[in-house]
């Protein structure tokens, strides 16, 4: 596979801006011409391995973070967005994406607001009767979508609340998480009560009394309790960071901050360096990791996809969760792999298979049409109501990283990394596989030749 060459330039501007430097003085500090710096910054040559050294000599810039970040998501969104019908002209070539995506990516964000508000307004005119019986009818974004994005842009670690979650599990080594959580309620003069309850979570601000669910599992109470513990004791910093967000509604804001709070939880109950050094230690074992930390799988993979600390980064995981239906619910990529905005993800994936194999782990060796390579690793997840008449919640989690990762990963073992890897795409629309059996539309950006006195595995060809 040939070497791709690292083009970096808003990179490089956001950084040299942090620092107040200007072009000259950033230049001579990495030893290089002006104009040299110029074309590097504006993406018209390469980022050399020269200044690579440099910046993490000089600046002690972890240089990871020049090949991870928005661009992927954004050329992946952008692609996505653009294959829609509304565009008649077509979507436009790979390179000139990738580059509004590295040299624009505020006008990148723009077109995909404008996109998605364009998604609303058609969606909202498909239920007129509805439609005309709102009061708001401005195409803002829905707030589900809008802290989506903001997790999915900010490559879903908040520095600033996980380091506050490692400090108090710091504070609480050596002892029982649970009661030390509970302690630092009862500083607050909140009372902890683990007791029958039809709701998981409920906390009474007038008797100050916080209820968890006796009938819930062991880790989803710590969860909930952490939960609660972030909302009581750190809303100045979760204020603070929705502030910065500047959600446009308050629903939004209200469902970012019960992000931020689970956010808390997970980082606490998974501090970022002792889950980080048991990960591989542990070769990323998620039952082994579950095990240690007493917490539930998908927990353990859920973390797994969020250790992008700078200067201390884990490998780069994609997480996704997706209900029966094949409806993604929750979705994170480190890798270069984006999933679709909208839909379900390819049927060709071993995350749907999961639902047939339950209690196992399926391992997948999967190629994307970019040709990087990935291993895939599904498995269902039931999340049980506690009694016989409360509704059992079914998913599948798929967790997955580039091959070139992949011998750091117990899964990969016994696998042939030299033999067939399944060819799986993002979503139907922006995948340009001509000859995939589970298609289930053609591909917007490729022209179709209909023949009506020959039929293959679908009732039409792809054309080159």
């Amino acid at each position: 596979m040939a070497v791709q060459k690292l083009y970096a330039g808003s990179k490089l501007r956001e950084m040299r801006s942090r620092m107040a430097l200007s072009q000259k003085a950033f230049a001579e500090k990495l030893g290089i011409s002006l104009p040299y710096l110029n074309q590097m910054e504006h993406n018209h040559r390469p980022v050399s391995a020269g200044v690579v050294l440099r910046l993490a000599q000089e600046f002690g810039f972890d240089v990871t973070e020049l090949t991870t970040g928005d661009t992927e998501r954004l050329h992946s969104d952008l692609r996505e967005a653009l294959s829609d019908p509304v565009f008649t002209s077509g979507v436009p070539a790979q390179a000139d994406l990738r580059l509004v995506a590295s040299n624009a990516p505020a006008v990148a964000r723009a077109l995909l607001d404008l996109h998605r508000a364009y998604r609303q307004a058609h969606e909202r005119l498909a239920s007129l009767d509805e439609a005309l019986g709102r009061e708001d009818r401005h195409a803002t974004p829905s707030p589900w979508e809008e802290v989506r994005d903001f997790f999915h842009y900010c490559d879903n670690y908040i520095d600033a609340v996980d380091r506050a979650a490692e400090r108090f599990a710091r504070e609480a080594e050596g002892q029982d998480l649970v009661a030390v959580a509970a302690q630092a309620l009862a500083r607050h003069g909140i009372t902890l009560e683990i007791r029958d309850s039809a709701l998981v979570r409920a906390y009474d601000p007038e008797t100050r009394v916080l209820t968890i669910a006796a009938r819930a599992p062991e880790a989803t109470r710590r969860f909930q309790l952490l939960h609660q513990l972030a909302l009581l004791t750190q809303d100045e910093l979760l204020e603070a960071m929705l502030d910065l967000a500047r959600f446009q509604t308050p629903e939004a804001r209200g469902i970012a901050k019960i992000g931020l709070a689970n956010y808390f939880a997970g980082a606490a109950h998974l501090p970022y360096t002792a889950f980080l050094t048991a990960a591989r230690e542990m070769r990323h074992d998620l039952e082994r990791l579950a095990d240690h930390f007493q917490a539930s799988i998908e927990q353990v993979a859920h973390r797994l996809s969020t250790l992008q600390r700078p200067g201390m980064k884990g490998i780069p995981f994609f997480f996704v969760r997706v209900d029966q239906a094949g409806t993604i619910t929750k979705r994170h990529s480190a890798t270069r792999l984006q999933f679709a905005r909208f839909g379900g993800a390819c049927p060709l994936w071993n995350v749907h298979q999961a639902f047939e194999t339950p209690g196992r782990f399926l391992r997948q060796l999967a190629e994307t049409p970019d040709g990087v390579r990935y291993l895939s690793l599904a498995r269902d997840v039931t999340k049980s109501g506690g009694s016989f008449a409360a509704p059992v919640r079914r998913f599948a989690i798929g967790l997955g990283c580039e091959i070139s990762h992949a011998a750091q990963v117990v899964y990969c073992d016994g696998l042939d990394l030299s033999g067939r890897f399944e060819p799986i795409g993002i979503s139907c629309r922006i995948c340009e596989r001509p000859d995939c059996h589970q298609r289930s539309v053609p591909p917007l950006e490729r022209r179709l030749v209909v023949d009506p006195d020959r039929r293959g595995v679908l009732p039409y060809q792809i054309a080159p």
